[in-house]
Formats: C-alpha cells, sequence, structure tokens
C-alpha cells in the first residue's frame, strides 16, 4: 500500500482535476463512498481544495463543490488542472490574455528597474534557449524559458506581477507537457525575446513592451496552428 503522504496526494489530484476539469459538478457534495476513497484521506484532501476555493465546508451539508468564479484561478495546481484537461485551449487562450495584459507592461518598467544581474539573467536564460531550440519540446528549453518570463516579472520591480509570474510558469510548463510545443522554436520567438532583453539592457521601455507583446501572440498563435494541425481543421 503507498504511503499516506502519497494516497492523499493522489486524492488531492484525482478530486481536484475532476472538479476543475467538470466532472464532479459545482454543488455537487463529497462524500467518502461517492469518492472511493477513506474519511482521513478526504479530510486532507478537502483542506487543500478548501484553500484553493475549489469546495466549501458547510455545516449540515457537508463539503460542497463551489463554482468556478470562487477558484483561485492563477494558483499553478489549478492551472495545471485545466491545462491537462479536455478544454485546454480554452485555458491557453485565457493565460494569452493575461500574459497580454501584464508581461509588456512588466517588460516596460523593466527597462527602468531591472538590475545589473537581472539583465545577465535574462541574457543567460537566451543563451540556453538558442542552444537547446532544436528540441523545444524538452524539458531543457522549457526550463530556460521559464526562467527568463521569472525574471522579467521579477524585474517589473511590481511586487503582484512577481506573484503572477508562478502563473505565467505553469502556463509555459503546460504547453509543453501537453505536446503543444514545436520540435524547434520559432527563430523569430528567440529574436524576440533577445529583443526584449537588449530594450531592456539598454533602457528602451517602448522596445521592451512591443516585443513581449509580440512574444505572447506569437505563442499563442503557435498553439492554436498546432491544435487545428492536430484537428485536421
Amino acid at each position: 500500500m503507498p504511503p499516506t503522504d502519497s494516497l492523499h496526494e493522489l486524492a488531492i489530484e484525482s478530486v481536484g482535476s475532476r472538479i476543475v476539469t467538470g466532472a464532479i459538478p459545482p454543488g455537487s457534495v463529497l462524500t467518502p463512498e461517492g469518492l472511493g476513497i477513506s474519511r482521513t484521506v478526504l479530510r486532507e484532501c478537502i483542506r487543500v481544495l478548501e484553500a484553493l476555493g475549489l469546495v466549501q465546508a458547510r455545516r449540515r451539508r457537508g463539503t460542497v463543490v463551489q463554482p468556478e468564479t470562487e477558484w483561485r484561478v492563477l494558483d499553478p495546481r489549478v492551472i495545471a488542472w485545466r491545462l491537462a484537461g479536455p478544454d485546454r485551449l480554452a485555458a491557453l487562450g485565457t493565460l494569452s490574455e493575461l500574459r497580454l495584459a501584464i508581461e509588456p507592461v512588466a517588460a516596460r518598467l523593466a527597462s527602468t528597474r531591472a538590475t545589473p544581474e537581472q539583465c545577465g539573467a535574462l541574457t543567460e536564460a537566451i543563451v540556453g534557449m538558442a542552444s537547446t531550440q532544436r528540441a523545444a519540446d524538452h524539458g531543457e528549453y522549457l526550463a530556460y524559458d521559464q526562467a527568463f518570463h521569472r525574471v522579467l516579472l521579477e524585474a517589473s520591480g511590481n511586487p503582484g506581477f512577481r506573484a503572477l509570474s508562478r502563473a505565467v510558469v505553469e502556463a509555459l510548463s503546460g504547453r509543453t507537457a501537453h505536446a503543444l510545443m514545436p520540435h524547434t522554436a520559432n527563430p523569430e520567438a528567440i529574436r524576440l525575446h533577445q529583443e526584449v532583453a537588449g530594450a531592456v539592457r539598454s533602457g528602451d521601455g517602448a522596445r521592451a513592451e512591443a516585443a513581449m507583446r509580440a512574444i505572447v501572440e506569437e505563442a499563442d498563435a503557435a498553439v492554436q496552428a498546432m491544435a487545428r494541425e492536430d484537428s485536421g481543421a
């Protein structure tokens, strides 16, 4: 039998993903019998899911599944569950809209606030992306890409943008995990990352913002194109 911690984690993953993908709809009451798990495991599962806004314990009603409006939709765990579901393209689309709202502005702010160390980290990430671009659907390229976007959001100097870096990183991870990245990176995408880093380093906020916007738009278009190709559309 797996250790108790593993059972808890398996239950959280199973129940959480089923709620997020709609297999367990809002208003449902969670019970050990209905989920096929022990009361002890369910108690731990509820503790985590309630923190994510997915369920709420109510007196005399038990633990009730909450509507999406109550979820912590930017929590990396919730994002991962959404991207693992059948509506992952729609989820990626909403994440692209979020990224368009924050990352171009973050790039502009970084052009006046980035430290020399952060500028160096951006350059290091781009060098890594360029060296692994022929395996862009693998983990090493992903790690460099995630590092670039994480550093950029931190370099904005805005605590809110910094907090959103985990959501952006999870969105990037989801593209790779669900085979929505090309095997060879688009050279234009690499060039645009270089453009952002160069503009941040030189203090050109307008150029940094425009290049960052182009990065997110290119990524979203690439995902949608791969999806159409897979569906035969």
